[in-house]
């Protein structure tokens, strides 16, 4: 007569989970692989690294409307008491959506704005603004951007943006192999003759289905009676082909329950007996260097056996967690106009600050796919409503997971590559901290922080009055609160022209004589900008294209490389990216502000964590242009004058 097992003493669900998966975390990294396949045939893989544009999109500056094509300044004057004609071929040029447009051309003028005048000729009742209706080059994609963080499970829309980025193969993580050994003397196959004391066996066929839906790749054993010899020669078979083993009753405290015994003989148990009803009998092992489960045979309890425990372990090999689309209430960060004529879907990324959801809108236009790509959902604004407040409730589409969206951390503030970095690192830890970043500018990052709508602002903002970075702004937006300031990278900011510098730009006071393309208002790009002109003397309006803004360092870069504009200001790493030559005009602080009491947060703690580690700090400094031996210093606002050396 065989044994009993016996475990009087059972482990807490969650206690065994983190136990075994620790237990086991080495093993699976080690054996985790990743192939290469084409893009097309990626739908729901998931990325094992970071994926960067190879192109633009659009590749060249396009029509956005149909209409006619013309040199913006010669329209001047234009106006319903003063009617301006112009003629084909001399004035302007027939363009339809989508079409090329070139220079001397910058601008659009829509079909429905123009009056005919007959001979080639039209009349146009309202002067064009530069690039009005006009897709400039990299306007939804540019060439050497992130398109997809590591870990990220691909959806349609990646597709069809990865395509467009250029990128026809993509690394992928090889779904995990696992093995499923149905055993029992007394159960037989669904389709054979049941007589008394037989059970049909269906939780195999369960496990399949399960094992499929997590992204793996099952394979089902034929059921092996209750022989401690051939249950064992099984379980090594299995072994040999795949990367988990999943071992179907015997798992009790029965005399004909070997799986206990024979695991221990060919491995090692960590725990066998868990506090959850049903499903205490789970045995958590591992044999081979890989991870051998035994679950009960009852239905129920193998399948939240399966749930609490398999899933988990599946989730390290293939980077995809579970869970399901639904809706929530939000706090919308911005206001959002609409038209009374439509019902209209608004792209937003969602994260949790304290108790409240937020969501933040992304790009609106109808050609901005990278907005699907980045959105947690959609914020549906209906017919008859003009929108929403910013700070009202909102309804949102959820197809982010809301367990994600619980572990975002958001952040809203200036832009920098080093943000990619952050996004692409924090999903590899095995709690999988999420990054929501969107991009309004400096002091934008702050006013969100001072609404309660982020986690932490990342900011670039020199005092013109004390010449120093940060702090000061800290000082006078949140006084008698207790803000930190984590200390992210220093910086080389300077002047992006054109691969040999064609209009010899050598410092600030060259932009008076060429094409300039700015920040937006409140970005800290622009606040050093209007700094150095005020110690030069120079007035805004003396630089041509001082008022034309781009909301990123790399959307600056593209319109330089393709001379939409002679020079920009950036930062180092987006002119290498694209290839430009660089004028530096100073080094600068890029740090991460935040109330003091969001360092509490278990998902802060991982962000420090991140950049204060040795993968950061390479991967940052391979981008060029960055200063890491501060990363991770956390400064409260009583230490200013330690912050700045003094």
């Amino acid at each position: 007569m065989g044994k009993r097992n016996l475990y009087l003493n059972t482990t807490p669900v969650e206690e065994a989970k983190r136990q075994y998966l620790n237990w086991i975390e080495q093993d699976v990294a080690g054996s985790a692989q990743q192939e290469l396949i084409p893009v097309t045939e990626s739908l729901g893989r998931v990325t094992a690294e970071a994926v960067y544009a190879v192109c633009s999109s659009p590749l060249f500056n396009a029509a956005a409307m149909d209409g006619i094509a013309v040199i913006a300044k010669h329209t001047a004057g234009a106006s319903e008491d003063a009617p301006l004609t112009l003629r084909e071929g001399e004035d302007y040029l027939p363009a339809d959506t989508g079409d090329p447009i070139r220079p001397p051309y910058d601008a659009v003028i829509m079909a429905e704005d123009l009056l005919d005048a007959g001979e080639g000729q039209v009349r146009i009742l309202a002067a064009a603004a530069p690039w009005q209706h006009v897709r400039p080059i990299g306007e939804d994609i540019v060439a050497g951007e992130m398109l997809l963080c590591s870990y990220h499970k691909i959806r349609p829309i990646d597709i069809g943006v990865l395509l467009s980025g250029g990128i026809v193969k993509i690394r992928v993580l090889k779904r995990p192999r696992v093995g499923i050994l149905p055993t029992g003397t007394e159960i037989i196959e669904p389709d054979q003759q049941a007589g008394e004391g037989n059970i049909l066996e269906s939780n195999s066929r369960m496990f399949e289905a399960m094992v499929t839906e997590a992204g793996g790749i099952p394979e089902r054993h034929a059921i092996v009676e209750d022989d401690y010899g051939k249950i064992k020669e099984a379980i090594q078979s299995l072994l040999l082909r795949n990367d988990v083993v999943l071992v179907n009753a015997g798992s009790s405290a029965g005399t004909e329950d070997y799986t206990v015994h024979i695991l221990r003989e060919i491995g090692e148990v960590l725990i066998h007996g868990v506090a959850i009803k049903p499903g205490k009998p789970v045995i958590l092992a591992r044999a081979g260097g890989k991870p051998v489960i035994g679950l009960p045979g009852y239905p129920v309890s193998a399948y939240i056996d399966f749930v609490n425990f398999v899933y988990p372990v599946l989730e390290l090999y293939t980077g995809d967690r579970q869970g399901e689309t639904q809706r929530a209430e939000a706090v919308i960060s911005r206001r959002l106009v609409s038209s009374l004529k439509h019902r209209e879907y608004v792209r937003v990324k969602v994260g949790r600050v304290g108790e409240k959801l937020v969501a933040a809108p992304l790009a609106r236009g109808a050609g901005a796919a990278m907005s699907l790509v980045r959105a947690d959902g959609f914020c549906v604004i209906e017919q008859e409503s003009e929108g929403f407040e910013a700070g009202e409730t909102v309804t949102v589409e959820l197809y982010r997971p809301m367990e994600e969206i619980n572990r975002t951390l958001v952040c809203i503030g200036s832009h920098d590559l080093i943000l990619d970095v952050l996004a692409d690192l924090l999903p590899n830890r095995r709690h999988g901290v999420f990054l929501s970043s969107t991009h309004v500018g400096s002091m934008g990052g702050l006013m969100a922080l001072k609404r309660g709508e982020t986690h932490f602002a990342p900011i670039h903002l020199l005092d013109e009055e004390t010449g120093v970075y940060n702090i000061p702004y800290l000082q006078r937006l949140f006084p008698g609160q207790e803000m930190a300031l984590v200390k992210g990278v220093r910086r080389i900011q300077g002047i992006m022209v054109q691969k040999g510098n064609p209009h010899n730009i050598q410092g600030i006071g060259d932009l008076k004589r060429v094409r300039y393309i700015n920040r937006q208002r409140g970005a800290g790009t622009r606040v050093l900008l209007d700094y150095r002109l005020k110690e030069l003397g120079i007035r805004p309006e003396e630089i041509e294209g001082y008022e034309t803004e781009a909301a990123t360092h790399m959307a600056v870069a593209a319109l330089v490389k393709n001379g939409n504009a002679d020079a920009g200001m950036g930062i180092l790493s987006a002119a290498v990216s694209l290839g430009l030559d660089f004028i530096p005009v100073g080094e600068e602080e890029y740090d991460f502000a935040m109330l003091r009491s969001a360092l509490e947060l278990s998902e802060m703690q991982e962000f420090l964590e991140v950049l204060q580690g040795s993968a950061f700090r390479e991967s940052v400094e391979r981008l060029g242009g960055y200063d890491c031996r501060e990363s991770g210093r956390v400064i409260f606002c009583g230490e200013e004058q330690k912050a700045n050396g003094k």
